[in-house]
């Protein structure tokens, strides 16, 4: 059940043509039901809070709110809700002795967390996209990409049109001062873009299209870069943009389990990947070994690793088995300390 659509069940006997379930009370209308909550001040919403058992102080927890919104608030004290297993669901008061400073301290560590991880996509990002320009440019010309369609083979169709749409769109957003000299000089000429000029335009959901709709050959070449097969590397880019959308949108990061989740390289060809033991590839580790190993190839100078160890130190008490982490996480190739960790 969802944390975040909660309605508390007035006292008393529901009103005539309202109704309950699981604690959730609405109000019926047609085939949708009516949300019936009313709003809260922060005094209130503290109150409330208080009232359900958690720990705080008063005055600061109105603070708080008033920083960081109630909604927002809630997946993060969500797993601390007492559950009741005759029903199989949360209730709406806190297991005993919740502070509200161990959930305050999960959303700081979890916004600073989406702030290491938003750097290393951005590092993977620009990577892609550079040599997705060079070997498209190099083997097809620089507009190609918007006038052959067979230059994009994985991408045709309707599917074309609307990324052909959502590029055109982009770079029309866009206030950069290189696509205003096109314009000027060379527009007469040419409709579109030439593709290195496009890529720095497009949105990381248009470069992933794009990267996907290339031809094999291309995206392999894209893939050695992070000496990964093609197909594992592009479940690898399809993630990254999940967790990107994800952190760009601010959303709770540290606990998620993703839907889209990314491929494990196989046993035999990348034991790093399995050792010292196999990790779930749903939960944060998994992106973040990834975002690992591709720094290491394209940065390897970069200190991102030991960034994020830091940001673990700091925050002790954040339980990293609910991110994914194994046991022994520091002792996997992948992580050791290095120069450039």
């Amino acid at each position: 059940m969802s944390p975040y659509t909660h309605i508390s069940r007035p006292a008393g006997p529901l009103p005539q043509g309202m109704l309950s379930l699981g604690g959730f009370s609405f109000a019926r209308g047609g085939n949708t039901m009516t949300y019936t909550k009313p709003p809260l001040t922060y005094e209130e919403q503290a109150d409330l809070l208080l009232g359900r058992g958690m720990v705080a102080d008063r005055a600061l927890l109105i603070e708080r709110l008033q920083q960081v919104s109630y909604y927002r608030l809630s997946g993060y004290w969500y797993p601390f809700r007492r559950f009741d297993p005759s029903r199989r669901q949360r209730l709406d008061d806190f297991v005993p002795g919740t502070d509200f400073e161990t959930i305050w301290n999960r959303y700081v560590f979890d916004r600073r967390l989406r702030l290491i991880l938003l750097d290393a996509i951005e590092r993977i990002e620009v990577a892609v996209r550079s040599r997705l320009a060079y070997l498209h440019a190099r083997e097809f010309g620089p507009f190609a990409y918007a006038t052959d369609a067979n230059t994009l083979p994985g991408c045709s169709g309707p599917q074309r049109a609307t990324f052909l749409q959502n590029v055109q769109a982009e770079v029309n957003r866009s206030k950069d001062t290189f696509i205003e000299h096109f314009k000027r000089k060379y527009g007469d000429q040419h409709k579109h873009l030439p593709v290195w000029m496009a890529v720095e335009t497009m949105a990381f959901g248009s470069v992933l299209t794009f990267y996907r709709g290339s031809p094999r050959r291309i995206k392999k070449g894209i893939a050695s870069i992070f000496e990964m097969p093609e197909r594992v590397f592009s479940s690898w880019l399809l993630t990254l943009n999940t967790v990107r959308n994800i952190c760009a949108h601010h959303g709770r990061l540290w606990n998620r389990e993703f839907g889209t989740a990314p491929m494990i390289p196989r046993q035999d060809k990348y034991p790093e990947w399995h050792q010292p033991q196999p990790f779930r590839n749903s939960r944060t580790f998994a992106v973040l070994t990834i975002c690992k190993w591709c720094v290491d190839r394209i940065a390897p100078q970069s200190r991102w690793g030991m960034r994020l160890r830091s940001l673990l130190s700091e925050y002790p008490r954040i339980p990293l088995d609910e991110m994914g982490f194994p046991a022994d996480w520091e002792r996997s190739p992948i992580w050791a300390p290095s120069v450039g960790a």
